[in-house]
């Protein structure tokens, strides 16, 4: 079985740079869902317009559908509500591990502020944690993302048990 896993959580969480991290760890690929957004999405966002529901539909379709026909893969998304976590389940071909990096918004807020050359404003944090339902133990591994990143990276290792590139 191909391992599928999806690294979510609100803009400015570490998606990347975690995602990026456990790809060298796991030797598969990662692939950033930002690169997944349709031309409109990313210009409505870096507007400071928060995404409505019928501009993510296709794009979490475009995320399944990538998890599907390239596992095994590590993806980054979002993947702010229940209904868009179930979404990504029902079209990815198999089963999806979910791994939300969960931080308090000031710690976010200082990261977003701090890094440059991507899209989204610090404006949209706010709309991302409203929109946010943090998902429960049965649908993902919550990892705290004020420890060190050797720590986050270890301990999503540790609880996906060894799960490689099969």
């Amino acid at each position: 079985m191909s391992l599928r896993l999806v690294i979510m959580g609100v803009a400015g969480c570490g998606k990347s740079t975690v995602g990026a991290a456990l790809s060298e760890q796991l030797d598969i690929p990662y692939q950033d869902g930002d690169d997944l957004h349709s031309a409109e999405a990313v210009r409505k966002m870096s507007s400071g317009t928060p995404l409505a529901d019928d501009d993510r539909w296709p794009w979490l379709d475009r995320i399944a559908e990538t998890l599907r026909n390239e596992a095994p893969l590590i993806i980054g998304c979002s993947a702010l509500r229940r209904a868009y976590r179930d979404r990504i389940r029902a079209g990815a071909g198999g089963d999806v591990t979910f791994v939300h990096l969960a931080g308090d918004r000031d710690l976010i807020a200082s990261r977003m502020a701090s890094r440059a050359g991507h899209y989204m404003p610090l404006s949209l944090l706010d709309s991302q944690f409203a929109t946010l339902e943090r998902p429960g133990s049965d649908e993902a591994i919550e990892v705290a993302i004020e420890q060190p990143m050797e720590a986050i990276v270890g301990q999503v290792l540790s609880t996906l048990g060894g799960s490689r590139n099969d």
